[in-house]
């Protein structure tokens, strides 16, 4: 999720393209959250991981 966020991000900012740079955002902070969880050791939809 981090990896599409990112290449979204990458993409919307190269073809100025301001709702994959909007979606980019959301899909890295969202999987930044869970992937932060994870670390934590809390499980989210019965996975202990995102990655």
């Amino acid at each position: 999720m981090i990896t599409l966020g990112v290449i979204l991000l990458i993409i919307g900012f190269i073809a100025k393209v301001t709702i994959l740079w909007t979606i980019g955002i959301i899909l890295v902070v969202i999987g930044l959250i869970l992937a932060l969880l994870g670390f934590m050791g809390h499980a989210i939809a019965g996975r202990r991981h995102y990655f």
